[in-house]
């Protein structure tokens, strides 16, 4: 039996899982006034399902059809965006059709005297714009919708691409009562489905037989029995996908499920591995001519290399200068992606490029210049991390140079970057570096050294209680970056506004060195004045040790959390304190020294006091030593901050001699 017959075999799927009726919007529908699962939400996916099945046409071969559905009750004002409802496809392909995408029936339900309205979604509402290259994005608004609303529509992807399907999502950020995925699958494609999130769904299969006839191009009858894999996966009452503090892409932990191609089986014929691994995704990718190819040219610049570059200097030294070189020349358009666009010869004749282009750049400057250097792939933080190997889930590339034998990162793209210390959209699981020969290695993207903040205060308290005195602080590494991200552009005087703010003091010769010279540390200095930091009672004064640089609210305040905690980078705050108590005074009470740990050296708190005669001394060290810290680890993370925080606003009593 010939090829086209057996793929033929893919119509005649009928799923045993039948999908779940959704019924008839009902006048009890439209008069609920709050959602059952939780009474808090704006809005709700009364239903989301969805079913890829796979249809034949004899010139353009097998397409996978995804059908959706979708119905969605608005509660409150706050929930009205979510008429409007977004679906990007692919049409970035070079050998098959761009994918299709059609909405349809869109409905949207009112009460109005106690009869239900329907307002029908026209051609109005439906929108569909060019995103980049790759993909397009198809959107509808739908009408006349207003709290106590119920829309519901469906919408049809076809793919002739069958490597993967959609991810189909069944949590939202609003609670979903309801969500059911049907996969038909014949015997010839296996698939690998990855469920990802936490357990909220179930799913079932089963292999039934099933028989189909079609007329050949002959128009001969052909009758076929075959076997297909129906799977069904459902979840009810799954809670809204919340943003919580300390994340890095709420997506990574979205209940959804992907579905990889495997393996083809045809009958009489060996199977043919389709999966990849990523060692082939790299190579894949070096050989598009817009990738390495790209990295061989440098006779535009070769003038332009900084001397200390080919110099005998450390290698630490030549690589930041090449990395300060081409951050100073280049520019950034804020276009992702691992391909030139341009190419690297005209963007560095414009002195703007992508990410690629402008990276590209600096890697073709450190080979010449005798330093090895690499590109390396990234799924950014807001792109998410990948449940298996494919062409899609980069979006983004750095550069790994060996300094001393170590693998070190690097990106030009951002103007506060320096040697080993990337923006944070990069710092994203791990990437994957290739070699001119094609072969490659997962390298990880997680900072891993400490950042550091130290902070020297010397200060004294007058017998009115004012406290006044100067500040001193070293930022260094991320912690720097992270400075500079937020604040190196920003007026003086309205910075200096903020920081008043932020102490309760008012802010004087202030200053700020290597705000734009990345390869040094932040350093700020000012002088404060406050009469607002000291409590007088009975004659007594009441003063925080830590003055206004105590910590005075926990970040952790659930109960539970099934989130993972996102430090961002490990980093160490210590602080060094000396305090002047004012004449007439005399010290009457301290906080107490104390170390705190959560144990395992996730996070350490260490509060050392002294005093002698009108004198105070505190050092204060809080470190925190993991960028990632899993979510069975939240207990003694709260309560490791709690009792920081109790410490910290613990006070000083002076009490008049």
């Amino acid at each position: 039996m010939g090829k086209n017959i057996w793929l033929l075999l893919l119509l005649g799927l009928s799923g045993f899982a039948q999908k779940k009726d959704w019924g008839k919007v009902t006048v009890a529908d439209l008069q609920e006034k709050s959602c059952s699962i939780d009474t808090s939400a704006a809005a709700a996916v009364l239903y989301n399902g969805a079913k890829t099945t796979f249809k034949y046409d004899r010139v353009k071969g097998f397409t996978a059809v995804h059908e959706y559905q979708m119905r969605i009750k608005i509660y409150k004002p706050e929930g009205l965006k979510w008429a409007n409802f977004e679906v990007p496809y692919y049409v970035g392909y070079e050998n098959i059709s761009d994918d299709w995408l059609k909405f349809s029936d869109g409905v949207t339900y009112n009460l109005e005297n106690g009869q239900i309205v329907k307002t029908k979604l026209t051609g109005q509402g439906t929108f569909k714009k060019d995103m980049n290259e790759y993909w397009n994005m198809g959107s509808i608004t739908m009408p006349n919708v207003k709290a106590g609303s119920v829309i519901e529509f469906k919408y049809t992807l076809k793919s002739a691409d069958l490597g993967e399907f959609p991810v189909f999502h069944f949590q939202y950020p609003i609670p979903v009562k309801y969500t059911q995925y049907i996969t038909e699958i014949p015997e010839f494609y296996i698939y690998k489905p990855v469920i990802l999130g936490y357990d909220y769904v179930k799913s079932d299969g089963k292999i039934e037989r099933g028989h189909f006839t079609f007329d050949n191009k002959y128009n001969q009858m052909v009758s076929v029995d075959f076997q297909s894999v129906n799977s069904v996966y459902t979840g009810e009452n799954l809670p809204a996908l919340k943003e919580e503090g300390y994340l890095d892409n709420i997506a990574n932990y979205r209940s959804s499920v992907q579905h990889e191609l495997d393996r083809i089986r045809w009958p009489e014929e060996p199977e043919k591995q389709i999966s990849t691994t990523w060692e082939g995704v790299a190579k894949t990718i070096y050989k598009d001519k817009r990738f390495g190819p790209e990295l061989e040219q440098r006779q535009f610049f070769e003038q332009d290399v900084p001397a200390l570059a080919k110099s005998s200097a450390p290698m630490q030294e030549r690589v930041t200068a090449v990395l300060e070189h081409v951050k100073r020349t280049m520019t950034w358009d804020n276009k992702y992606g691992y391909n030139t666009k341009k190419g690297v010869r005209q963007a560095y004749k414009d002195k703007v490029g992508n990410v690629a282009e402008v990276n590209f750049i600096l890697i073709s400057m450190l080979n010449y210049s005798g330093l090895p250097a690499y590109p390396v792939l990234v799924s950014t933080v807001d792109n998410g991390v990948p449940a298996f190997p494919n062409l899609r889930v980069f979006n983004y590339v750095v550069v790994g140079v060996e300094i001393d034998g170590k693998m070190t990162l690097l990106d030009a793209t951002d103007k506060y970057a320096a040697v080993g210390i990337l923006p944070q959209r990069a710092c994203n699981w791990n990437g994957r570096l290739i070699r001119r020969d094609g072969s490659s290695q997962e390298i990880n993207m997680m900072p891993s050294l400490i950042s550091r903040q130290n902070i020297n205060l010397m200060g004294q308290i007058d017998a009115t209680g004012k406290v006044s005195g100067k500040v001193r602080a070293n930022l260094t590494d991320f912690e720097a970056h992270d400075f500079r991200t937020s604040f190196a552009g920003q007026n003086p005087e309205q910075y200096q506004e903020r920081l008043e703010e932020r102490l309760g003091a008012d802010v004087s010769e202030y200053g700020c060195e290597n705000k734009t010279d990345c390869t040094k540390p932040i350093t700020e200095t000012y002088s404060f004045v406050s009469s607002e930091l000291v409590e007088q009672i009975g004659g007594k004064m009441y003063v925080n040790p830590m003055v206004f640089l105590a910590e005075s609210k926990n970040p952790f305040v659930m109960d539970q959390r099934i989130l993972p905690v996102f430090f961002g980078h490990p980093k160490q705050m210590r602080y060094n304190i000396n305090l002047q108590v004012p004449d007439g005074y005399a010290v009457e009470s301290v906080p107490q020294s104390v170390s705190i740990t959560t144990g395992e050296n996730v996070c350490n708190f260490n509060f050392n006091l002294v005093h002698k005669d009108n004198r105070i001394q505190l050092n204060v060290t809080h470190e925190t030593n993991s960028a990632f810290v899993s979510a069975g680890f939240y207990p003694a993370l709260k309560e490791f901050y709690r009792k920081m925080i109790e410490k910290q606003q613990e006070k000083i009593v002076l009490k008049k001699i």
